[in-house]
C-alpha cells in the first residue's frame, strides 16, 4: 500500500482578510513531491484557509491513489487536534470543513501530525504565493511557483533546540549566545540568560495547564534586554506559530510583572479547551500595559489564535545534560568578554564555536561511518536490528566490502577498525581490515537498535499489524518497536556513550567504524544538532561512507555523507 505525506497551510493577512493556501503531497519513501495545491479564497480567517488547505491537499492525495494511506502534517495546532477528535469544534465556520475534510478518505487511512513551522515551509509559501496572487488580482500559477525552491533554500533556524546528550547540546545555546552578543555581559546575566534558553518548554508546558501562563506572558513582553529599564521589546514580530515560543525563549523569570499580563494569562490558561480560537487574539491584543518605564510591548498582528493554541505547546523534554551545556556555553562566552575588556562586549565579539573558533585546537579524531554491505534482508527492506537472526552478507554484499577496501585502501588515511559485534558488520570489517592490514576491534556500543517484534517484517507489514504501535514510534523518539525493542531515544543514549569514548580514545586518529543505519544516522544528528524526526529524512545506502570529525572544544563537523561512488566504479 502506498503511503504520502500531505502538508498543508493557510494564512490570512488581517484575519480575516485577504487569505490563501497551499499544500503539497508527497511520496513518503523517496521524499519526492508528487503534487502541489495553492488557491487565493478571498476574504477569510487563518483557520478557514488551514482547513482549505487541508481539504486540498486530501483530494490530491485521493486522485494519486484513493487507497493510499495519508500522513497529515501540519504546524495548526488547531486543526490536528481537532481533526484528531482530541479537541472539540466549536466554531460554526470549522464544523462543515472539518466534515468535508474527514469525508475525503476513510478515517482509517489518515493520520494527523503537529509539526513546527518551520518545518512546514513548502505549504507555507504555496499559500503565501496564493495570498500575493490575490493581491494583484490573479489566482496561483503552478508553472510560475517557486515555493518547492523557496523551501529547500531557506536557511534553517536560528536556534535549533539541543535533542542529544551531552556534547550536542552546545547548539541548542545559541539563543544564549546572541542574547550575549546584544545584552550587558555579566556573569549572572549570562547564567540567566542560559537558563532561560532551555528552560523554556517547562514554561511553556506548565502554561497549557493553566499554572505558568504568566511565565510565557513574561517572556513575550520582557525578552533577554528586558532587565534593564528603557529597553524596547519586539514581543512578537508575527502571529504564526511559534511566536509566543520564540519570544519567551528569551525570558528572565526574575520580573514578576508582564505586558501581556493577565489577558495574555487568559488566553494561555483557556487554550487546552479550544477556546483560543475565539478568545486569543483579543485578549492578547488588548494586552498593552507598562511593564517599566520606557518599556512597551507591542502588541500580537496576526491570529492568536495559532500563536496560543500551538506555540507553547511543542513537547521538547530537556534533560540536565542540556541545562549544563547551555549555561556553559553562556558563561564560557561571559568570562571571555570579560577577559577581553569592555570592547568585546559588542556584536562583534568573536564567537566560541563554529567558524569563530580557536585555531589551536589540534587535529580531530575523525570517524569514517561505514554501513555493512547487503545482507538478504536489505533487498527487501526488512528491519533488521540486534533482536533478530543476524544474518551474515550475501554475494552482494561481499562485494560491496571489496569495493570500498579498494576505496579506503586508496585514500591511506584509516588507522584503526572498529566494528559493531553483529556477523554482517564483522564480515565487512574483516573484508577491509585483509586490505588496509588492519586489525578489527569490536565495539558493543555500535550495534544496531533492536526492533523487537519487527525484526524480519516490511515496513508495510507493521504498519498492517502493528499500526498504533508504528505510529508512536514515528511520532515520538521515546517508543519503543512492538515487543519491547530500543526506543530511539536508548540508541541515542548508548551512540553518544560509545562516541564520547571513543573521541577521548582516539583523539588525533582517523577511526573506520563499521556499523547500522540508526547509528551512523544518530551520530550524524547529533553532529549536527538535529531534532530526533531527522532520522526519518536521510537515506543511507548499504556499504556507503559517512565521516565525522570531532574536535577538543567539543564541537562536531559532518565532512560526508552516504558516498556510495566507490560501487559504481
Amino acid at each position: 500500500m502506498r503511503e504520502f505525506i500531505v502538508e498543508a497551510d493557510g494564512g490570512s493577512r488581517g484575519n480575516p482578510g485577504p487569505a490563501g493556501y497551499g499544500s503539497v503531497v508527497i511520496d513518503a519513501t523517496t521524499g519526492e513531491t508528487l503534487v502541489e495545491r495553492a488557491e487565493f479564497i478571498g476574504v477569510a480567517t487563518n483557520n478557514v484557509a488551514e482547513y482549505r488547505g487541508l481539504v486540498a491537499g486530501l483530494r490530491a492525495a485521493r486522485e494519486l491513489d484513493p487507497s493510499a494511506r495519508v500522513r497529515v502534517r501540519m504546524d495548526s495546532k488547531l486543526v490536528v487536534e481537532q481533526m484528531s477528535g482530541r479537541w472539540k469544534i466549536k466554531h460554526p465556520d470549522m464544523k462543515p470543513l472539518a466534515a468535508e475534510a474527514a469525508r475525503v478518505l476513510p478515517p482509517g487511512q489518515v493520520s494527523y501530525e503537529w509539526i513546527p513551522r518551520e518545518q512546514n515551509k513548502h505549504a507555507d509559501r504555496l499559500a503565501n504565493e496564493a495570498m500575493d496572487a490575490g493581491k494583484r488580482g490573479e489566482q496561483w500559477d503552478e508553472g510560475a511557483s517557486r515555493a518547492a525552491l523557496d523551501a529547500r533554500s531557506a536557511p534553517a533556524p536560528v536556534a535549533p533546540e539541543p535533542s542529544g546528550p551531552p556534547g550536542d547540546a552546545v547548539a541548542g545555546a545559541a539563543k544564549a549566545r546572541e542574547a550575549l552578543a546584544r545584552a550587558p555581559r555579566s556573569r549572572a546575566t549570562a547564567e540567566r540568560v542560559a537558563e532561560a534558553a532551555v528552560d523554556v518548554d517547562a514554561a511553556a508546558d506548565a502554561a497549557l495547564r493553566g499554572a505558568g501562563a504568566e511565565t510565557v506572558a513574561e517572556g513575550v513582553a520582557c525578552g533577554v534586554a528586558g532587565t534593564a529599564a528603557g529597553n524596547r521589546v519586539e514581543a512578537v514580530t508575527e502571529g504564526r506559530s511559534g511566536a509566543v515560543g520564540e519570544a519567551s525563549s528569551q525570558t528572565v523569570t526574575e520580573r514578576p510583572s508582564a505586558a501581556v499580563g493577565e489577558t495574555g494569562s487568559e488566553a494561555v490558561a483557556q487554550s487546552g479547551s479550544g477556546a483560543a480560537e475565539t478568545t486569543g487574539s483579543e485578549a492578547v491584543a488588548e494586552g498593552r500595559a507598562t511593564t517599566a518605564p520606557g518599556t512597551r510591548a507591542e502588541p500580537v498582528a496576526e491570529d492568536v489564535r495559532r500563536t496560543v493554541a500551538e506555540a507553547v505547546s511543542e513537547p521538547r523534554a530537556k534533560t540536565g545534560d542540556d541545562v549544563r551545556a547551555a549555561r556553559t556555553v553562556a558563561l564560557s562566552a561571559a568570562d571571555a568578554t570579560a577577559a577581553a575588556g569592555p570592547a568585546a562586549a559588542g556584536p562583534a565579539a568573536a564567537p566560541t564555536v563554529g567558524w569563530g573558533a580557536a585555531p589551536d585546537l589540534g587535529a580531530p579524531a575523525t570517524f569514517v561511518l561505514l554501513r555493512h554491505g547487503e545482507t538478504p534482508l536489505t533487498p527487501q527492506k526488512r528491519f533488521s536490528g540486534s533482536g533478530g537472526t543476524d544474518p551474515s552478507l550475501s554475494d552482494v554484499g561481499r562485494g560491496q566490502a571489496e569495493r570500498v577496501a579498494a576505496a579506503l585502501a586508496r585514500r591511506g588515511t584509516v588507522q584503526h577498525i572498529l566494528a559493531s559485534p553483529l556477523a554482517r558488520t564483522r564480515e565487512t570489517a574483516g573484508i577491509v581490515a585483509a586490505r588496509l592490514g588492519l586489525e578489527v576491534t569490536v565495539e558493543d556500543g555500535l550495534i544496531e537498535t533492536d526492533f523487537g517484534a519487527w525484526e524480519g517484517l516490511t515496513f508495510g507489514e507493521v504498519r498492517e499489524r502493528h499500526p498504533d504501535d508504528l505510529n508512536a514510534w514515528l511520532a515520538d523518539p521515546e517508543a519503543e518497536p512492538t515487543g519491547g525493542g530500543e526506543s530511539f531515544a536508548a540508541t541515542a543514549v548508548r551512540i553518544a556513550a560509545a562516541r564520547d569514548r571513543l573521541v577521548a580514545a582516539y583523539a588525533g586518529r582517523t577511526v573506520l567504524l563499521v556499523t547500522h543505519v540508526t547509528p551512523i544516522k544518530t551520530l550524524v544528528r547529533l553532529a549536527l544538532g538535529a531534532p530526533p524526526e531527522s532520522l526519518f529524512r536521510m537515506e543511507l545506502s548499504a556499504a556507503s561512507l559517512s565521516a565525522v570529525a570531532y574536535y577538543a572544544d567539543g564541537n562536531a563537523s559532518v565532512r560526508l555523507f552516504n558516498e556510495t561512488s566507490h560501487l559504481r566504479s
